[in-house]
């Protein structure tokens, strides 16, 4: 009895991404660790240690459960903000692709606010919410909106109209339509806005948390800077590279996986490699 299609694609998908990631991460880690520890040596800098000494550290951080705590109190703000931005900025993205009224509202506010820098938001927002998470989750939020909202209006304009009208004349209405049809439909290109919002939620995470520095990684960064222990600035400096390469490539088989039918995914993924 053959396995169900799905599974077959599942695997497939899969074993591809686990291939040529691995392979460039390798390349990677043997090219920065090889120039690291040639420009530590050379300079002689007491605050740049050498990658091994960065390495050591790394069992200390992983063991310790305060900065563990950090660490998850800082993904959990940035996933917080990440799902506002998609519950946010894909419906309105998608509306504003198939309406001309919403388009002309909200337009005129996203060029505005795309080439603004959103940490500098962030001493407007610790002034009106605090230091605490809210304001940190509100920043990564409105700096993640502005990729899923350009991709999800890509992707919605250009659905084919043959769609539309056929929902149409089966009765569906404006809301039916956008979630049933123009959604499915634009659901690769908004796959790519989510692939790169969820790297830039990261940047955004730590930047807030380096300018209201009470809790999370930004604040454990600089606490060690501030005391000294310059390996272990480092060493949190590679756990956030580890991260941000982890969650880029979970994202990557996620996005093959829903769109693995998609022609624009296939292209993508030929362009990628």
């Amino acid at each position: 009895m053959s396995r169900p299609s799905s599974y077959r694609v599942a695997v497939q998908v899969c074993c591809e991404a686990f291939q040529r990631p691995l392979a460039a991460l390798a390349a990677v880690v043997v090219l920065l660790g090889a120039a690291w520890s040639l420009a530590s040596s050379w300079l002689g800098f007491s605050s740049f240690p050498g990658p091994w000494e960065a390495i050591r550290e790394l069992p200390a951080i992983v063991l310790d459960p305060s900065a563990l705590w950090a660490i998850l109190q800082s993904l959990a703000r940035m996933f917080a903000g990440y799902a506002w931005a998609l519950v946010c900025a894909v419906p309105l993205g998608l509306a504003m692709a198939r309406s001309r009224l919403i388009y002309d509202i909200f337009y005129p506010l996203v060029t505005l606010a795309y080439p603004m820098p959103k940490a500098a938001l962030m001493p407007i927002l610790m002034l009106w919410f605090g230091l605490g998470s809210f304001s940190k989750i509100l920043v990564i939020a409105l700096g993640v909106s502005l990729p899923l909202l350009y991709h999800s209006y890509q992707g919605a304009h250009r659905v084919e109209e043959k769609l539309v009208w056929a929902a149409r004349a089966m009765g569906m209405g404006p809301v039916a339509r956008l979630f049933k049809v123009v959604l499915p439909a634009a659901l690769p290109e908004i796959l790519i806005g989510c692939r790169v919002g969820i790297v830039m939620a990261l940047i955004i995470m730590v930047s807030s948390e380096m300018i209201a520095r009470q809790e999370g990684v930004g604040n454990l960064l600089f606490t060690s800077m501030d005391m000294a222990q310059y390996a272990t600035v480092y060493t949190v400096i590679l756990v956030l590279a580890v991260l941000g390469f982890v969650l880029d490539w979970l994202f990557e088989i996620i996005r093959r996986l829903l769109t693995h039918w998609s022609d624009s995914a296939t292209a993508s993924d030929k362009a990628l490699e």
